[in-house]
């Protein structure tokens, strides 16, 4: 069973078989909203931790590389991104990330759990240092819901930044949903979600990029980067494109950004999209 126990806390991953664990040196935190239990931790290595109904979400160490994959690529894919929606995301690790764009004028946040950005504020502030720019919203609501309602064809850019699909974020990895994202983005836009390890969920990446498909969606393109505290160390996102085809990125514009990364750039965004071949063998048949 996943936990804390002997200065260390381990998320057992029954379904393939295998496990992941940090060394911990002292318990911060816990508390109980109406919606999961939020733990956070002091680890020997890895800074802070958070962790969510027993599942490892980030550590201080290694955010990066989920928070920049999920901004950047979708971000310099898009002509011109000014409107963007962050469905979930609630550590604000991600709002931070697309905040650096300068060409975003407005970024409406929608997670349902206020607790979870109320801790990151407490033991991440590095992750929320944006949460008071004049662009951003936060709202603490259901993400569902909320893009079931939003006016058609306003948003330029939507991210998933959702936990795994159980839970509060099951109802984000299905055709409803996605018919949803389809409608509220104008001609060009992109919905991009996290789309988990491409090693030990390959069927639920499948049901993915079928379900948006299947929701409209005129191209998709799946995304893979390293994050180390997630099951087998090897996550992806998958981008969906509504009315034109993936031809490429603003690469000039990624070369020459405004703003630091520590993992991103026009390299990285380059080699993300290329599949090795069992990943091409599965989706592509």
């Amino acid at each position: 069973m996943s936990g804390f126990n002997n200065n260390w806390y381990t998320e057992i991953f029954a379904a393939s078989g295998s496990a992941f664990g940090l060394q911990v040196t002292k318990k911060l935190d816990e508390v109980q909203s109406p919606f999961q239990k939020i733990e956070m931790y002091e680890t020997s290595h890895f800074g802070n931790l958070m962790v969510i109904d027993d599942v490892i979400m980030l550590s201080s160490r290694d955010n990066f590389l989920y928070h920049e994959m999920l901004s950047h690529p979708v971000l310099f894919t898009h002509a011109n991104p000014k409107n963007v929606v962050i469905i979930g995301g609630g550590d604000c690790g991600t709002l931070r990330e697309v905040l650096k764009h300068p060409g975003v004028e407005s970024v409406t946040q929608i997670d349902i759990d206020e607790q979870v950005t109320r801790m990151a504020e407490k033991y991440f502030p590095e992750l929320c240092a944006s949460n008071n720019d004049p662009r951003a919203t936060l709202k603490f609501d259901d993400g569902i819901k909320f893009m079931r309602e939003v006016q058609p064809e306003s948003i330029d850019v939507i991210i998933v930044d959702s936990t795994d699909p159980i839970g509060p974020g099951e109802g984000l990895f299905n055709r409803a949903f996605y018919d949803s994202c389809r409608k509220a983005l104008r001609h060009g836009g992109i919905l991009v979600q996290q789309s988990e390890s491409p090693l030990i969920h390959m069927p639920l990446l499948k049901d993915m990029r079928s379900a948006m498909l299947d929701a409209g969606f005129d191209a998709l393109q799946t995304l893979l980067f390293p994050q180390m505290v997630y099951p087998s160390g090897w996550w992806t996102c998958t981008l969906a494109r509504k009315g034109m085809a993936f031809n490429g990125f603003r690469e000039a514009d990624a070369v020459k950004a405004p703003f630091n990364t520590e993992y991103y750039n026009a390299e990285v965004h380059k080699a993300a999209s290329a599949w090795p071949n069992f990943m091409k063998q599965a989706l592509l048949g």
